[in-house]
């Protein structure tokens, strides 16, 4: 398929700038990639989509705030994006400046932390930092929160709570699983109060999430990659759910993309690994019955996914559907509810 398949006209007033005033206070559109047929909704009642039985599995990710400013040694402003904590000291960064950097220049971020660039993997920079505390403690310290491209504001002290899942828990993403935005604590319990189970899983949602995908054809797409592990308790869960009759709903297309990646060569195991798994129409699902998203940027590896989760004409109309009711757009935006296309 061709990469503007993928594309629509999104007024520019509908993407979501700031959050609902309540987690659980936005929209939900129920998708059936079955039948095509759309239920508007709200996301407040999203237990009434649930059975007892069923297991919700959500990304346990934490953002980091992983922008920092500064000046390269000559004096050039810079801006510096972590993409990957690789340890104490070491770090992949995308690094915006007049010039790029060379191996061997040195920057001063946030005028207090030293860093040297040391080497150049593609479209990202080796940075070490000299400095005594840890990369994740300096981040803490000094680093602005990545707020996505398409949001026009600095980041807030609001932001620093909402563009972060109730539930966050291992740090290492630069952008957040937005799909678990909408959840506060009390809907939590609501769920498992129904019978309903709740699972985990861990990808590091990479800066690669807001590219476009820039080839005509999607099949010579590069997709980024991420770190994910899956615990052996949300393998069992999974499990067990089946033999019970239950659905396995992923929260996120990282999710989704976790659990899939993990079941790509056999049966879902537990442990951790890289993906750049590229799922696009015609990807055969062994892992997931339902998914909960947000709505996605166009001609985005996102936008693909859910097309192959749902069926393309389903998503589209979808989409053209959420676009004349209003629906907010993005990480701020409203959710969907898809059932995966079987037929």
């Amino acid at each position: 398929m061709r990469t503007q398949e993928f594309d629509f006209y999104l007024p520019s007033e509908l993407i979501a700038q700031f959050p609902a005033e309540k987690r659980n206070g936005s929209r939900l559109l129920h998708v059936d990639g079955n039948s095509g047929q759309l239920v508007d909704g709200t996301f407040a009642y999203l237990t009434d989509w649930l059975s007892p039985h069923d297991l919700v599995i959500f990304n346990d990710t934490r953002v980091i705030k992983a922008r920092l400013f500064g000046q390269k040694s000559t004096g050039g402003a810079v801006e510096v994006m972590i993409e990957r904590v690789l340890n104490d000291h070491e770090a992949l960064a995308h690094v915006r400046a007049s010039r790029a950097p060379k191996p061997g220049a040195r920057l001063l971020l946030e005028n207090a932390i030293e860093v040297e660039v040391t080497a150049r993997q593609d479209d990202l920079f080796l940075l070490k930092f000299h400095h005594a505390s840890s990369i994740f403690n300096l981040l803490d310290q000094y680093g602005h929160l990545p707020l996505p491209p398409y949001i026009t504001h600095a980041a807030e002290s609001e932001d620093d709570t909402r563009y972060q899942t109730v539930y966050a828990k291992h740090a290492g993403a630069v952008a957040a699983p937005t799909a678990g935005l909408h959840f506060d604590e009390t809907m939590l319990s609501n769920i498992q109060a129904m019978g309903v189970r709740i699972a985990y899983v861990t990808l590091h949602v990479g800066a690669g999430t807001f590219q476009p995908v820039k080839v005509d054809e999607i099949s010579a797409h590069k997709m980024h990659s991420e770190r994910y592990q899956i615990p052996e308790e949300t393998v069992a869960l999974i499990q067990s759910t089946r033999q019970n009759g239950g659905r396995i709903l992923a929260v996120g297309t990282t999710a989704l993309r976790a659990l899939e990646s993990a079941a790509q060569h056999g049966p879902l195991s537990a442990g951790s690994g890289e993906t750049n798994i590229f799922i696009t129409p015609g990807y055969s699902f062994n892992v997931v019955d339902r998914l909960l998203t947000n709505f996605h940027l166009p001609k985005s590896t996102l936008m693909m996914l859910v097309s192959a989760f749902a069926g393309y004409t389903h998503i589209m109309s979808a989409y053209e559907h959420a676009i004349k009711q209003q629906y907010r757009f993005f990480s701020y935006g409203d959710a969907m509810l898809i059932e995966r296309a079987t037929l």
